[in-house]
């Protein structure tokens, strides 16, 4: 497991090093994810982060299924609220954060993009929120981040459905605000935060501060209640029906059965 971090120019780059698991997260990566993010937000000459994926297949394929499929409901809630941390450790870094997306951005992968600030891709880029084919809902922000970004219709339509979209599809909807080939892709993404970089660092941790000041206590409840919610699922019939169909590569049979 490696996840690495490169100063360069006032830029800092965080780079989720695992492809040969498409990036996948499970407890160890978020926590080592959030000390690189601690690391880049506290270093003085700082003044942008990069968040991207190694190789061209991932930039985060989500959580790590295996490990989620037998957590009881007290193991998943400490999952789902290491991402919520990470995922508001990236919302409220004083610096720009940039997510830089290579390929595959599902469930918890869409979920951290949607925390950052600016949001590129490349042409291969797919998103998703498939959690609820797998029995639960998206659990690190998804169901209030998403809606902010692209829209209550929209957020619905891809919540509700699981459905997988394309980088033109993203961009249309306002999901991303740019799309490149992927060989171009890191370039932007330098080029893009050394624009930010060049401008005062007082002003632009001010201006992402302020931009920010329309999220208040209503704002931690509702992610409060979906980490509830995402751990409530865990031991449901749909929860173990959808995690196993998955790693047997399989369509789920669900049946609404309750948790015990």
């Amino acid at each position: 497991m490696a996840i690495d971090l490169a100063f360069h120019d006032h830029i800092a780059t965080i780079t989720i090093n695992h492809p040969e698991k498409l990036n996948a997260l499970n407890s160890a990566r978020l926590r080592a994810i959030f000390l690189r993010f601690e690391e880049a937000s506290l270093y003085p000459e700082c003044r942008a982060i990069i968040l991207t994926g190694a190789g061209e297949r991932a930039f985060i394929a989500g959580a790590d299924i295996t490990a989620m499929a037998t957590m009881t409901q007290e193991e998943a809630f400490t999952f789902g609220q290491l991402g919520h941390s990470l995922a508001r450790a990236i919302e409220q870094a004083p610096q720009p954060v940039i997510a830089a997306i290579n390929g595959f951005a599902l469930g918890g992968g869409c979920e951290l993009s949607l925390a950052c600030d600016i949001r590129i891709a490349a042409e291969n880029a797919v998103f998703a929120q498939p959690e609820v084919a797998l029995g639960i809902p998206p659990g690190w922000g998804g169901t209030q981040r998403l809606l902010r970004v692209v829209g209550p219709g929209m957020a619905a339509d891809l919540i509700l459905t699981g459905r997988r979209i394309d980088a033109a599809e993203a961009l249309r909807i306002g999901l991303v605000n740019a799309v490149y080939p992927v060989g171009e892709l890191m370039a932007k993404a330098l080029d893009l935060a050394a624009q930010i970089a060049a401008n005062s660092p007082l002003a632009v941790r001010a201006s992402k501060r302020l931009m920010a000041m329309n999220v208040g206590p209503a704002w931690e409840d509702s992610l409060a209640a979906e980490a509830r919610a995402f751990a409530g699922e865990f031991g449901s019939g749909d929860q173990l029906e959808g995690m196993t169909a998955f790693i047997e590569k399989r369509k789920p049979v669900f049946t609404g059965e309750q948790p015990a």
